[in-house]
């Protein structure tokens, strides 16, 4: 008598068995990461690292080439508010992009880092500073449009962090949040660096000390790049209002 054959499977050899099998399929991180990048992407993220870091060591040399000591208090200011650019940077591209479940989540600590840990007390710490040397001279404060964008800065980053916080905490319903969240950030990110260029090449004691040419490349075009290269690597889909 013949034995019904039984199934066994499809061939060991087949495709269709090598891709389950596949645990970057299973998981759909592998087509994932494939979508993750965007053509342009790398050299934007170069761009805006190298545009931020001329704008960091150019204005720590300025101020520590100019006797540090004598500025007192007023030489924190912008050595500690141009680190903190650094950070707030480090903090947006970390984000930019994330896709699948796990690099969402090793972004947003890397973010949380960058931004709460790192860059916001040295925001603040460079802005008391600025504030503290401007009573101890009985200087007057918020007399240049550089303070007043300053200050609207700061005010703004402590809603941007608590409306951020909120988008954790909320639930479900943090997802429609976040996105009013990140896009704040997307419109706070230039007025910080208008708020840099205010400071370089407009201020009293910058244009005392730094060539016009400095004042173009290091604060007028440096942020230009800087911004450009940020909105570039921006993925408008994940700002959807309407659903």
């Amino acid at each position: 008598m013949q034995m019904p054959t039984t199934y066994s499977g499809p061939p060991e050899s087949s495709e269709h068995e090598r891709l389950l099998e596949d645990p970057e399929t299973l998981t759909g991180r592998g087509i994932q990461r494939e979508t993750d990048g965007r053509k342009g992407d790398t050299v934007a993220k170069s761009s805006a690292i190298v545009a931020v870091l001329v704008i960091l060591v150019t204005t720590w040399a300025i101020t520590l080439s100019n006797k540090p000591t004598a500025l007192g208090w007023f030489a924190l200011h912008p050595t500690l508010q141009t680190l903190a650019l650094v950070f707030f940077t480090y903090g947006i591209l970390t984000l930019q992009p994330t896709a699948d479940p796990e690099t969402k989540t090793e972004g947003l600590a890397r973010h949380q880092i960058a931004i709460i840990v790192l860059g916001f007390p040295t925001i603040v710490l460079g802005t008391s500073f600025m504030i503290y040397n401007k009573v101890s001279h009985a200087a007057p404060h918020f007399t240049t449009w550089h303070s007043i964008f300053g200050l609207v800065a700061v005010v703004w980053i402590v809603l941007q962090m608590l409306v951020g916080a909120g988008s954790l905490l909320a639930g479900p319903k943090g997802k429609a949040l976040y996105k009013y969240h990140r896009l704040s950030g997307y419109l706070l990110f230039p007025w910080l660096l208008v708020t840099v260029h205010l400071a370089g090449a407009w201020s009293a004691w910058m244009v005392g000390n730094t060539s016009y040419a400095t004042s173009i490349i290091v604060y007028t075009v440096a942020p230009a790049v800087l911004v450009v290269a940020v909105y570039a690597r921006m993925r408008t889909s994940k700002m959807n209002f309407t659903t």
